[in-house]
């Protein structure tokens, strides 16, 4: 039996605190593994950080929709927005080989997304730009 949940706030930086809230709260009402809440806010922190960042960039902000669909073995999260389209697929590499010193400022929040959720995926259509990712209840 699959639970779904949803939040839709401003795309502030003030709504993050919110949505890691959310996340712990819908994730405390399953018995989620604290590891896998914490990958979960991670992830959420950082798409969303690029969203109100990036997204809305020369833009009046808008709203940021959080959903979240709990199953017995896997959450499933659905993040969107109407801001700029972006492919994070196209997002250059950040080279996290390099020595903290030569590295950019910034850059690591899709790096840190691929390397915590299990699958990942990117819409963008007239309805607005969804960021689904899945991860994996172990």
């Amino acid at each position: 039996m699959s639970q779904r949940y949803q939040i839709t706030r401003a795309a502030e930086l003030k709504s993050l605190s919110v949505f890691r809230e959310f996340i712990s709260d819908c994730c405390g009402r399953h018995n989620v593994p604290e590891g896998t809440v914490f990958e979960l806010k991670l992830a959420v922190d950082e798409a969303c950080t690029n969203i109100i960042e990036h997204g809305y960039k020369g833009m009046d902000p808008g709203s940021i929709i959080l959903a979240f669909r709990i199953e017995p073995d896997r959450i499933l999260v659905h993040i969107t927005d109407f801001g700029h389209v972006f492919e994070p697929a196209d997002a250059p590499k950040p080279n996290v080989e390099a020595a903290l010193e030569d590295r950019e400022l910034g850059g690591l929040g899709l790096y840190l997304i691929y390397q915590t959720m299990d699958n990942i995926d990117y819409q963008s259509s007239d309805d607005g730009n969804t960021l689904t990712f899945t991860k994996f209840i172990k």
